[in-house]
């Protein structure tokens, strides 16, 4: 069924007389200011009259009536102002002749987020765009699927995706006399937009966007069901007239309050059931059906009563949806009949309420669910969260099998992105550029040398997004990278693309792993200023059977360098003094309290020294000062080295307790290429891990553009301080990490 567009209210001066306008709009009009909504409206009209010429657009002021157009079919579904108000601005910010901004400080941030939110949502139409299929359905069912998941994430309030459909509906009603259109909206519409149509429970809408996409699908199948329903109209009418007063004079008899309408068969459903069951047209029986709508649910059942003994009912035909609704909350009852001069009849018996939610879906709800104890609307975000919750429960009437509840739950912990060909690729939120390029194919993965998100180069190691569109960039040869196994980097985040590159490594020479280990953990110890570490013990540690084995697990991706630094400090932490622990004391300064255990001496004050500041897991030696008690230094300190030489006799040794401080003061140096944002970057990564910065200094060669920063940061242990290092190394531009000393 089309829905023909109406002529607007005009003045005197010919322009659109907007309370007259708002008058007409079935709305309740203690829950709508009509100034506001007036306001949006001129809004969009002087925005549509100032650039309209630049627009290269022959009627200016389309995008204002396409505005009109939206807020009524929301006003029919019984949206809140705010919904009604964003939909007059949208077609205005989506042109870009009306800022996001503007919209705030005039309608404030509700209205803000919900044009904001319909305009992410837009992202779909760019993917239709590149189909170029001609069959009905343009891309594949799994496709198709994935496109409604991407919806259902982008959604995080419901009043979007009912603004979106208005826009839809608006646009494929536009199209009837632009050919060049027609095919790309209606394209969109019948695989995106009529199913979550559907998926919303609202029926009228589905069904107008359906039969008005079938028409410009499938020209053809179109014209010829439309002019058999013509050609049996005045028939149809007839019969149906003579069942509706039947019906009625039987229900009176009976006592049984009731409306009877005939019910019109769409022609979209009518040729898809003609395809399903391979039928003709004058084998689809319910062409001619009548709906009885009753007060109550016992009148539902009487009324079927009524109807079973008035006509004979068709075995197997029968539907009880009110005892056993269908998954997406539909209720009614179906029952088909040999009605009047023996021709089939269907009949569908619901109540008022039933009948509101078959065509409103959840905009049928609106008005409770979307008020509060005052009368007023409210907007709370766990509140639409549960709404659509609730929606995406629901079945498709159609009858598929697709289980919607799923869908949503999964989506939670999913994103979807488009490939640079338009299609949906279904990745474990978190995901990464190089997870996608793995996704894609093994071989992308693995000549993978960078990424582009909507437009724009992004490291591989960016968090995607739902609704970005990914670009893989890519060298001739295969060439992973060790780094991407390293979990702490953040290159890969699922399993999938992490056994592929371990399987590539694993197929590598063993000496080649061998050497790319040996590197790799020679580069991480010494940056964490581990200059003494035993091998052997580490390798056992790791349950490898030599260092060269532990090496090439290392270097093949079993491995990952930082499960080694664990393993080191681990044993450097349960190293055993060679004396018996007589006493612990607090070190001096507030440094730590009783960390530091003391052999042989008792209640002496202990302070770290200051030119090595060991952490909890180091090596560590004491010096005994004149009158500051103990300082305590790391074995491999080159001062403790040379007082140790000079002085023996104040050598004492000295390991950590069982118990550890929370934070331990350590000196690293960071070098970076300069640019715009680098200092912000990094003093928000180290905002973002909880260390506390104790003092910075920043110092920049402007011949080599190199930035050279000292800090100073609170550290818990050397586990701790290895992660920090991989996630500063891991930001834009930065060049080395490392740990420094005065000595």
């Amino acid at each position: 069924m089309v829905k023909v567009r109406e002529d607007y209210p005009l003045t005197g001066e010919g322009e659109v007389d907007l309370k007259a306008w708002f008058d007409r709009l079935p709305i309740a009009r203690d829950e709508i200011d009509e100034r506001e909504l007036i306001r949006a409206c001129e809004l969009s009209a002087e925005c549509a009259r100032r650039t309209g010429a630049t627009h290269n657009n022959t009627q200016p002021m389309a995008s204002f009536f396409t505005a009109l157009e939206m807020v009524e079919i929301l006003s029919d579904l019984h949206l809140d102002q705010d919904a009604l108000v964003a939909a007059a601005l949208y077609r205005s910010v989506r042109e870009g002749r009306l800022e996001l901004t503007e919209v705030e400080r005039l309608f404030g941030p509700i209205v803000c987020k919900l044009v904001d939110g319909v305009q992410r949502m837009a992202a779909i139409s760019v993917m239709n765009a590149s189909q170029h299929d001609s069959q009905i359905l343009g891309q594949s069912e799994a496709q198709s699927e994935t496109i409604r998941k991407m919806l259902v994430a982008l959604v995080d309030d419901v009043r979007v995706a009912l603004i979106k459909l208005a826009e839809r509906t608006s646009a494929i009603r536009a199209v009837k006399n632009k050919p060049e259109k027609r095919y790309r909206v209606a394209r969109e519409v019948f695989d995106i937009y009529a199913p979550l149509a559907h998926r919303l429970g609202i029926g009228h809408i589905k069904w107008e966007l359906e039969d008005l996409s079938f028409r410009y699908l499938q020209p053809l199948a179109y014209k010829k069901i439309a002019k058999l329903l013509d050609e049996k109209r005045l028939d149809r009418q007839r019969y149906i007239e003579e069942a509706i007063t039947q019906i009625t004079d039987a229900l009176k008899r009976e006592g049984v309050e009731a409306e009877i309408v005939g019910r019109v068969k769409h022609i979209y459903s009518i040729w898809r059931k003609m395809q399903r069951k391979g039928i003709g047209f004058s084998q689809v029986y319910d062409i001619r059906a009548v709906r009885i709508l009753v007060p109550d649910v016992k009148s539902c059942y009487s009324a079927l009563g009524v109807v079973h003994g008035l006509w004979r009912n068709i075995p197997n035909e029968f539907d009880d949806y009110v005892a056993n609704p269908k998954e997406n909350g539909y209720r009614s009852l179906h029952t088909a009949v040999i009605g009047p001069m023996g021709k089939v009849l269907e009949v569908q018996i619901r109540t008022g309420s039933m009948h509101e939610e078959a065509e409103f879906g959840v905009c049928s709800h609106w008005r409770y669910k979307g008020a509060d104890a005052s009368g007023k609307n409210t907007s709370g975000y766990e509140e639409k969260i549960a709404w659509l919750r609730q929606v995406l429960d629901w079945h498709e009437e159609s009858g598929d099998n697709y289980d919607v509840a799923d869908q949503f739950q999964h989506a939670q912990d999913r994103v979807y992105v488009f490939t640079p060909d338009g299609h949906v690729v279904n990745l474990q939120y978190g995901s990464t550029p190089l997870d996608f390029a793995y996704h894609i194919h093994t071989e992308v993965g693995h000549r993978c040398r960078g990424a582009k998100v909507n437009g724009r180069i992004v490291p591989l190691t960016y968090t995607l997004q739902t609704g970005e569109r990914v670009e893989i960039l890519t060298g001739k040869e295969n060439a992973p990278r060790r780094d991407w196994l390293q979990s702490n980097l953040g290159y890969l985040k699922t399993s999938r693309a992490r056994s592929k590159v371990q399987y590539w490594f694993r197929q590598q020479a063993k000496e080649d792993n061998i050497l790319a280990g040996r590197y790799l953990l020679e580069k991480e110890f010494k940056r964490l200023g581990l200059t003494s570490v035993d091998y052997k013990t580490i390798a056992n540690r790791v349950n490898s059977d030599s260092v060269d084995d532990m090496y090439a697990a290392v270097g093949s991706g079993d491995l990952s360098s930082i499960q080694v630094i664990k393993a080191a400090h681990a044993l450097l932490g349960n190293e055993q003094p060679k004396q018996p622990l007589l006493h612990t004391v607090a070190p001096s300064g507030g440094d730590a309290s009783g960390d530091i255990t003391i052999n042989g001496v008792g209640n002496l004050l202990t302070q770290i020294a200051g030119c090595c500041k060991p952490l909890p897991g180091e090596a560590i030696s004491g010096y005994i000062t004149v009158g500051r008690g103990v300082s305590v230094h790391r074995q491999d300190c080159k001062k403790l080295l040379h007082l140790q030489a000079v002085e023996p006799e104040r050598i004492i040794e000295v390991s950590w307790a069982g118990r550890k401080a929370e934070t331990y003061p350590v000196d690293i140096a960071i070098e970076a290429y300069d640019r715009q944002g680098l200092l912000r970057d990094i003093t928000h990564m180290l905002s973002n891990e909880h260390v506390n910065v104790i003092s910075m200094s920043t110092a920049t060669d402007t011949q080599s553009h190199i930035a050279t920063m000292q800090l100073r940061v609170e550290v818990p242990g050397l586990a701790e301080l290895s992660s920090l290092f991989s996630k500063l190394n891991n930001l834009a531009n930065v060049a080395n990490v490392r740990r420094v000393s005065e000595s």
